[in-house]
């Protein structure tokens, strides 16, 4: 028998993308019995260990907090069954679920997804839309199955990626928008109105982790296409490049007008005010906002104030 009543959520989630997620449920009518996030640790230039932002926020909300280093370890998997939560909650947590964790809650366990399913499964959705240069994107209710993002869709919502827009600015929208469509599920899945689709796997793609390596700048790429690179890396690892034997990491970008045909990929073919143009093998670039290794980040105003660049200078590739 389906009776719309409030549903016993067990979050599991551990960055600030899930904490959207987290205090929309705080604020629903359903009542969150425990929250799982990652074990505190070291964070920062300073290296200090750091409780994650769910667990905060979960302590001061006086939600009790789990902190499993496996999920296999049977003292949490106890305390999770004492907790009887009728479904569980995955926003950014960061672990693979095993098999005796997704059998557990009542309901079984859904998943925030930052993707349109069945495009880009995997760890970075939202870096990796911006990097291919896509115009949309979205939010994507799952249900959790031991397959990596490939379980049926109980909810889509879409939202439109801005030419300039970087992963951080977009993670955060779809963090807003993810939660609300959160809630308004579940409120439709204690209903029994919740309507599962299963995703075509024929038109999955991947959205792997990112690593320092996915920053390295090649200028034989086109100009649009190193713009997304720098906004999608943004706010890490972030693009680089090698000047004058330092690394420059890139901060903002702007696609400029069409290169002149007699400059090789990497070329400065302008260095004034407030940009540094670059050839590229498409079109120019234009940097914006900079960071000199070992310095801050600063306008190309700012830098050209303390950095000699000039025409014909070449950046190249650096790791």
């Amino acid at each position: 028998m389906v009776t719309d009543t409030p549903l016993r959520i067990l979050f599991f989630g551990t960055p600030d993308f899930a904490l959207v997620t987290l205090e929309a449920l705080l604020q629903s009518r359903h009542r969150i019995v425990g929250a799982v996030t990652q074990p505190d640790k070291p964070r920062g230039r300073g290296q200090r260990v750091a409780e994650s932002p769910v667990k905060q926020r979960a302590v001061a909300a006086g939600v009790p907090v789990l902190q499993p280093a496996r999920l296999s370890d049977e003292a949490f998997l106890e305390r999770m069954a004492v907790l009887e939560a009728d479904l569980g909650v995955v926003a950014a947590y960061g672990k693979i679920l095993t098999d005796r964790v997704l059998a557990m809650p009542r309901l079984g366990l859904v998943n925030v997804h930052a993707s349109v399913l069945p495009r880009y499964r995997g760890a970075a959705p939202v870096h990796r839309a911006v990097i291919a240069g896509d115009t949309e994107t979205g939010v994507t209710i799952m249900r959790v199955v031991k397959a990596l993002d490939a379980g049926p869709m109980l909810a889509v919502a879409r939202h439109p990626i801005g030419p300039d827009e970087t992963s951080e600015q977009l993670e955060q929208e779809l963090a807003g928008l993810g939660a609300e469509l959160l809630v308004a599920t579940l409120d439709e899945l204690s209903a029994g109105r919740v309507r599962e689709t299963p995703q075509n796997d024929t038109l999955a793609t991947y959205a792997p982790r990112l690593t320092k390596e996915d920053g390295v700048v090649d200028w034989t790429r086109t100009a649009q296409q190193l713009h997304n690179l720098v906004r999608g890396l943004h706010p890490w690892p972030h693009a680089s490049t090698s000047l004058q034997g330092r690394r420059v990491i890139l901060h903002r970008s702007a696609v400029a007008d069409a290169l002149p045909a007699t400059a090789d990929p990497g070329t400065v073919i302008e260095a004034h005010r407030d940009r540094i143009r670059v050839a590229t093998g498409g079109g120019a670039l234009d940097l914006l906002e900079v960071q000199a290794e070992g310095k801050r980040k600063m306008t190309v105003r700012e830098f050209l104030a303390g950095h000699s660049v000039a025409v014909g200078d070449r950046f190249i590739a650096t790791a």
